[in-house]
């Protein structure tokens, strides 16, 4: 599957503005029919990197890749995992990480059959990439 090319804007708002309009004012499903639903909030978690335990810089190499959230969600072609429980130390049966192109990560969180919510996206150093494989696959 094709991946949409780098969306490359001057400034942050103009990315927020295209979160907001692309995933947070509809909906978004899976290729296996999961719908995902965006809060405006996420932004924040999704394209600012975190320093000191807070999420605090803007990250233009996350931003730019804003469109392939959506394509990662809709790929059948997509490596499925499931997440992790960080509080429980163990992988997540309500969580689901897709990795795709470059190292591309996208999760959610199921909270019914058939629904989720976004959770966050990003490209994913090898060690991350590693450790995300060593959960079972998504059944």
């Amino acid at each position: 599957m094709a991946y949409p090319p780098l969306v490359r804007y001057a400034a942050e708002q103009e990315y927020r503005v295209h979160f907001e309009r692309v995933y947070c004012r509809g909906t978004i499903r899976t290729f296996d029919d999961i719908e995902v639903r965006f809060r405006k909030a996420m932004f924040d978690h999704c394209f600012f990197d975190s320093v000191r335990w807070k999420d605090d810089t803007f990250s233009p190499k996350r931003a730019e890749r804003i469109d392939w959230i959506k394509a990662a969600l809709e790929d059948p072609a997509a490596e499925l995992r499931l997440g992790w429980d960080n509080e429980k130390k163990r992988a997540a049966n309500d969580r689901r990480v897709a990795i795709v192109v470059a190292n591309y990560v996208v999760i959610i969180r199921i909270y019914r059959p058939g629904k989720a919510e976004f959770v966050t996206a990003f490209v994913a150093g090898q060690r991350t990439i590693n450790q995300i494989r060593s959960n079972p696959l998504w059944a």
